[in-house]
């Protein structure tokens, strides 16, 4: 018999604690450690939508990658956002958990999982101190081919996937980061990366980086890609893992990116 508590020492075991960053919340949010789970339902995003997919599957175990209260709140009466799901959840019997960062910079979360669908060859982490993102190389293409890769690899979205330098400029090595990089532009320079491959680059910072650029060679150039979508692919490992342990698991097939269309 498998327990919510067997399967969160699952999950401290491939993604540490120690991992997480401190302004970052882990673990299990809703439901008994005790209680017996014979399938988990993973999804990036703990939606309402999400925790539904999970009780019409027969799941006793949800688990996402974002936390359902990053930030504090006084009430999940049922008619709050956060409280619709609580409550979805426990009448239903199935309890919630997640793993965020630390499933970010750990050996085959989330980093390793879109480097390898880019097909990269790793090198080793963007950010030695703390593991965070990947570099690795491809073989030498333009920028544009190998954004066409990106968007190839990862699940479809409304904003699509972005580029900023030359289509023709040809790229080889590549730094990613899944979901919101702009924190670690200055890393992707560091690291001497041809091109960043991160989510939600916002119009300042990267604007910044591409006039930085210029008076260098040109590089990194940037590919910007839906966060949801930078951070779904690591689910698949983390199904093998719990499938490991005789139990069911599996992946939500909602699209949690809030764009639905563009004009």
């Amino acid at each position: 018999m498998t327990t919510v508590a067997d399967v969160l020492a699952l999950l401290d075991r491939l993604y540490p604690a120690e991992l997480a960053e401190d302004w970052d919340v882990n673990g299990l949010t809703v439901g008994d450690p005790a209680a017996t789970v014979t399938h988990v339902h993973l999804a990036v995003d703990p939606l309402l939508a999400v925790a539904n997919e999970a009780i019409e599957a027969g799941a006793q175990l949800l688990i996402t990658h974002h936390p359902l209260m990053l930030r504090g709140v006084t009430s999940v009466a049922a008619d709050t956002v956060k409280g619709a799901v609580v409550h979805a959840l426990a009448t239903a019997r199935v309890a919630l958990a997640n793993a965020h960062t630390p499933a970010d910079s750990a050996k085959n979360g989330v980093s390793d999982a879109l480097a390898s669908a880019l097909g990269l060859d790793v090198t080793g982490p963007l950010v030695s101190a703390s593991g965070t993102g990947r570099v690795g190389t491809v073989s030498p293409q333009p920028l544009a081919d190998f954004a066409a890769v990106v968007a190839a690899a990862l699940p479809p979205t409304a904003g699509g996937v972005l580029f900023a330098g030359p289509a023709d400029a040809v790229v080889e090595k590549v730094g990613v980061v899944g979901g919101a990089g702009d924190g670690f532009l200055a890393d992707a320079v560091g690291a001497d990366v041809d091109v960043y491959v991160t989510a939600d680059l916002r119009h300042h910072p990267a604007s910044d980086a591409r006039e930085a650029a210029a008076l260098r060679d040109g590089r990194p150039f940037l590919i910007n890609v839906s966060h949801a979508a930078s951070e779904s692919l690591w689910l698949a490992t983390l199904a093998r893992e719990l499938e490991g342990l005789g139990l069911t698991a599996t992946v939500s097939r909602l699209n949690s990116d809030p764009w639905t269309g563009r004009a």
